[in-house]
């Protein structure tokens, strides 16, 4: 039976796609994307290591057990047989494959989708330019050698030009060459390249935006011989429609801290709540990357200067954080999470003394606190550990928190208007649509709950019910520590004589 292909679906017919970092967030929503709407495809590659025991197809086989899947699975479970599983790892040369399964790679890829990265912010400089310095010039290395290839594709990240006050869809210089910082990674021992490594960055605020900046010029430098395109997706946060509305499965950037803060963990955040929340759902961005080869290869002329993609949301979709975090703490009543530490009403503050106050008072006394009381009575300590890892996240955060960005975003916008209906109706990158942003946070919220915390609607009664009885708790405290300091205040000044 014949099937009427779309334009972009057309384009993928018959094509094989070579995929690194597909156990990731946004690596899962692509192959899943991908194995549904492009379902002339003829085969997607891609490569995962062995982890906590676990064998590369056994990890493949959990992933398809995946809510996300469940769509493919009912309506097109034969394209789950067009995915093809090699052990590799992008800290290996050659990327791990060898022999037949590098032979297969590089004689039948049409279009790569280098992907795999290490997101630690607070990662130290030598893992990061392992994995997206280095890593990226061994998927280049393995892609030059595709007699097929059309499209290289590699995920940036808008922020890795943090330097600059519009961030225009353009590779921007830099003083580093990245063939010299992977030579210092490769001679320099750890200790002293982690003591330089500060004055290196500036003015980047991690090791992910630096690795990720010269990673760049990388690929640039690599257009006059291949097909490369570099793609820049904000932060990414869980799925607007599809493959599952609210999807995600990680506690990065605004999940987390939605978590953090429903639960009552996190108590003060530095945020300026003026600037413009940066945020774009995983779903648009995988439509946007599926779009990018398609787009690339219909041109009659190759352009000048390697394409850049900053995949984010369009202005006038764009909140102040201020709303968000209002609308966030309105979300909340209405969808609390179960069990929380606290009533969830962090403090949202741009005053780093005052934050700091607020850490040491709710964040690290209960913990002690908390770690103490299981000491007594015998059972393992964990809020010490975890606080320190929240304390690490929100660090690293509020460089992205507490600055306005500005983002230039022309081609990626372009992508949804050169398609046509039919295709705008099956890559949605509509950025005027009639749902609201509320809409979406509610989505996100139930996401949250439903994927990452595994808890279940019907416990949003008794959940409210918890939030109540925390709030009465939280007055019933704030009131007898500001009765008691204002107590001891007229005590010491000696007002309280007087009556």
């Amino acid at each position: 039976m014949t099937v009427d292909l779309s334009p972009v679906q057309e384009y993928y017919k018959d094509k094989t796609i070579f995929i690194t970092g597909a156990s990731g967030f946004m690596g899962k929503v692509l192959l899943e994307k991908l194995l549904y709407s492009c379902h002339s495809l003829k085969e997607v590659i891609i490569i995962c290591r062995p982890k906590r025991g676990k064998a590369p197809e056994t990890r493949l086989e959990e992933m398809f057990k995946l809510p996300i899947f469940q769509r493919i699975k009912d309506e097109r479970p034969e394209m789950l047989k067009k995915v093809t599983i090699y052990q590799g790892d992008v800290t290996f040369d050659q990327l791990g494959l060898s022999g037949e399964s590098l032979k297969h790679v590089t004689e039948s890829t049409n279009i790569v989708f280098h992907m795999a990265a290490t997101l630690k912010l607070e990662g130290n400089l030598r893992d990061a330019i392992d994995m997206n310095l280095l890593g990226t010039r061994r998927a280049l290395n393995v892609a030059k050698e595709m007699k097929q290839l059309e499209a290289f594709v590699h995920l940036s990240t808008a922020f890795c030009n943090c330097d600059q006050e519009v961030m225009y869809e353009k590779v921007y210089e830099f003083p580093h060459k990245p063939e010299d910082l992977m030579r210092l990674a490769e001679w320099m021992d750890v200790k002293t390249l982690d003591a330089i490594t500060p004055d290196l960055l500036k003015p980047h605020p991690n090791t992910y935006t630096y690795s990720k900046r010269l990673a760049e010029l990388l690929v640039r430098d690599h257009y006059e011989s291949m097909p490369v395109i570099i793609a820049r997706p904000s932060i990414v946060s869980p799925a607007a429609y599809e493959p599952l509305p609210g999807w995600v499965d990680n506690l990065n950037g605004p999940t987390g801290l939605m978590i953090g803060c429903g639960k009552g963990v996190i108590r003060s955040v530095l945020v300026n709540q003026k600037n413009k929340a940066e945020v774009i759902p995983v779903d648009y961005a995988i439509n946007g990357l599926i779009v990018i080869p398609y787009e690339f290869n219909k041109q009659a002329k190759r352009p000048a200067n390697v394409p850049v993609y900053n995949i984010t949301n369009a202005d006038h979709r764009k909140m102040t954080m201020g709303t968000v975090v209002e609308m966030s703490k309105r979300i909340n009543k209405q969808i609390p999470f179960n069990a929380g530490l606290w009533y969830p009403d962090p403090c949202v503050t741009t005053n780093h003394y005052y934050h700091n106050f607020n850490v040491a008072l709710f964040h690290w006394l209960p913990a002690y606190f908390l770690d103490f009381l299981m000491l007594i009575l015998g059972q393992k300590r964990f809020m010490l550990r975890v606080q320190e890892k929240i304390s690490t996240g929100l660090g690293v955060l509020q460089f992205f928190t507490l600055n306005a960005w500005c983002f230039r975003s022309d081609n990626y916008a372009s992508l949804w208007s050169k398609l046509n209906e039919e295709d705008k109706a099956i890559f949605n990158m509509n950025m005027n649509t009639k749902d609201t942003e509320e809409e979406y946070m509610i989505e996100c919220a139930k996401g949250a709950r439903k994927f990452i915390l595994k808890e279940k609607e019907e416990d949003i009664p008794r959940a409210r019910v918890h939030m109540n009885i925390q709030w009465v708790v939280d007055i019933v405290c704030k009131t007898l520590i500001v009765g008691l300091f204002f107590y001891y205040l007229l005590k010491w000044t000696g007002v309280l004589a007087l009556f």
